[in-house]
């Protein structure tokens, strides 16, 4: 794992630049370019706010905040993980043979791939806060925590990828596998909905869930003011933890691996 972090340090200005060549080239033949990154969420969180706000909820609010701006918290961290993860899956085995014959790291190219969506995240976040602030929801001291959910939700991503990639490389079926466990994880996430009316049991298990304590967090940090890494501090040490031992078993496989992709691909 320490190696990987290395190899991460030493070519963090190649995967900033790749980063950007790719969100460039993802949408370089469509007339409004890069814009589509923002349009494609919008969309979607226009849906999501018809059917499960106004549809199912009427439109009622959450713990007194308006349902949109709830669910637009946790919505907008699950955009960033969902592409980063999916394209990250496939990165290794779909670039592997662009790059094998450059001199870095074969890290960087989940890496790269992973930080061009963590580009449009950062845009959506800046956006949101300044919705939020028009509604009533200005930034405060608790704001400043949601660095922290910032990073982690990177890590989270960039682990999973790494992790995804390699076996992908190996076993293509876990790139299906994987979107399959996202689109379930998503749907089991208090998200979109509140797991208040559940047994006690299945609300603590749906509490292991990653996307709980990330969506959570940035609800905490720019809607309930509430110190949430502090309140809630066993999930704050589980989902380190669960990260850690992520990217722990990535790096392993990986370096494990990485000198037999040739073969495999």
């Amino acid at each position: 794992m320490m190696k990987i972090v290395q190899e991460q340090w030493q070519s963090k200005y190649l995967v900033l630049r790749l980063a950007l060549f790719q969100l460039q080239s993802n949408n370089r033949n469509n007339f409004l370019g890069v814009l589509w990154e923002l349009l494609n969420p919008a969309i979607q969180i226009g849906m999501y706010w018809f059917v499960f706000g106004l549809g199912i909820r009427g439109n009622s609010d959450v713990d007194g905040i308006p349902f949109v701006y709830w669910m637009l918290a946790g919505i907008v961290m699950w955009f960033f993980v969902n592409a980063a993860i999916t394209e990250g899956t496939k990165s290794i085995f779909q670039k592997y043979n662009l790059v094998a014959k450059m001199h870095f790291p074969l890290t960087v190219i989940p890496a790269y791939v992973v930080m061009s969506k963590f580009y449009v995240h950062l845009v959506m976040v800046g956006l949101m806060i300044i919705v939020f602030f028009f509604g009533g929801y200005s930034p405060s001291l608790h704001s400043i925590q949601l660095i922290y959910f910032l990073l982690l939700t990177y890590l989270f991503a960039f682990a999973t990828s790494l992790l995804a990639s390699t076996l992908a490389t190996l076993v293509r079926d876990i790139q299906m596998i994987v979107q399959a466990g996202l689109r379930m994880m998503f749907f089991v996430s208090p998200i979109l909905w509140l797991p208040d009316l559940l047994p006690q049991a299945v609300q603590k298990f749906i509490m292991l869930n990653p996307f709980y304590y990330l969506a959570n967090g940035y609800r905490a940090s720019l809607l309930y003011k509430e110190w949430y890494i502090i309140e809630e501090w066993p999930l704050t040490l589980y989902n380190i933890f669960l990260v850690v031992v992520i990217l722990s078993v990535g790096s392993y496989l990986h370096f494990k691996m990485r000198d037999r992709f040739a073969d495999y691909i």
